[in-house]
């Protein structure tokens, strides 16, 4: 068995959650937050066996795609304001972090 962690953005959560239900996978959501973006994410784990783990990553693949976002930085606060840029950058957000982990014991009371 294994236990197979995503981490994903925000408005990727509901596309996954229906996908993986979708297929007869059972997952649980926790709420997160990114370092860089410092916008909220979704951590995404599923527990499923060996077999069906590429499945998953196929359905994970499919609905997190990266794509190109205008942000606005967040202004320095007593940092040095030389590097602050105060206009709208384009970066690329989306996608997954997914790690896969192996479980020696699953229990469900």
């Amino acid at each position: 068995m294994k236990l197979v962690i995503a981490v994903i953005q925000d408005s990727d959560s509901t596309k996954l959650l229906n996908a993986l239900v979708e297929k007869g996978f059972r997952s649980t959501k926790l709420s997160s937050s990114g370092g860089f973006l410092k916008s909220g994410n979704t951590t995404i784990m599923i527990g499923t066996e060996d077999e069906k783990v590429q499945t998953v990553l196929d359905i994970i693949k499919g609905e997190c795609q990266n794509r190109n976002q205008f942000i606005s930085p967040v202004s320095p606060m007593g940092g040095n304001a030389d590097s602050y840029i105060p206009y709208p950058v384009e970066v690329e957000v989306g996608g997954a972090t997914v790690f896969v982990l192996p479980i020696d014991q699953f229990h469900q009371f």
